[in-house]
């Protein structure tokens, strides 16, 4: 990875959005790297944006809150785009050159022209994967969501190993103690009641991590022909 990685994930509340974010830096951080994690939303109510900051590197990391230059953005639900729930407008706003999208989707969504052209101009690559698709399909339950976005992550940068995925999953539902708002544990909660053991839960989570990886796609900007799309097979 690069000396320093910053992440923003931006979903609606429901998603986990927030949970995903602790689950990464555990994640990150069980196999030797620095990591922050940072939670931002409004009320606590299903629906509503939020967005959580993730920052990797491989040094003392001095920096908190928000994150204004990510390298990697995740949209949790089309309706950031779509609908413009978003707190950070565009919803690529402060992406780097060469930067990563991954929106979850199960088709491309209909980009304006202008976005296109900036992302182009970016180099960004765009990826789309169908995680809530994927979280119903294997975990039988819309709560995975992003645990499949983390896996299309996973899947897309090799950021971070399965194995400490499984791990971190595996702390974050087992017992331990995590400080979390009232909504975030009660999401925990739920989650954790759909399946007859934590073990369950970790399986069938994994399963989604490794249906999403390989699900996730690429899809090329035309610069060229501003305002197109091309898969990249």
């Amino acid at each position: 990875m690069n000396r320093k990685l910053s992440i923003r994930m931006s979903g609606l509340g429901g998603q986990g959005v927030v949970t995903a974010a602790p689950i990464l830096g555990v994640a990150t951080t069980l196999e030797g790297v620095v990591s922050t994690v940072n939670p931002f939303f409004g009320a606590e109510k299903r629906l509503a944006p939020a967005e959580s900051y993730v920052r990797i590197s491989l040094s003392q990391i001095d920096e908190r809150g928000e994150v204004l230059y990510p390298n990697i953005i995740m949209i949790f639900h089309p309706h950031v785009i779509t609908l413009g729930k978003c707190y950070t407008m565009p919803f690529f706003d402060g992406l780097q050159p060469e930067g990563i999208l991954i929106i979850n989707s199960e088709q491309p969504l209909d980009l304006s022209k202008e976005d296109l052209t900036k992302l182009g101009q970016l180099n960004a690559r765009l990826f789309y994967l169908p995680a809530t698709q994927i979280a119903t399909q294997v975990a039988e339950t819309e709560l995975s969501t992003n645990i499949a976005m983390l896996g299309g992550l996973v899947g897309v940068t090799r950021l971070v190993s399965v194995e400490a995925i499984r791990e971190s999953l595996a702390e974050r539902f087992g017992g331990r103690k995590f400080l979390a708002s009232a909504t975030t544990a009660a999401l925990d909660d739920v989650l954790k009641s759909k399946f007859a053991q934590v073990t369950q839960l970790v399986d069938r989570n994994m399963e989604v991590v490794h249906k999403a990886s390989e699900a996730v796609q690429e899809y090329f900007i035309k610069k060229k022909e501003a305002g197109s799309l091309c898969m990249l097979r």
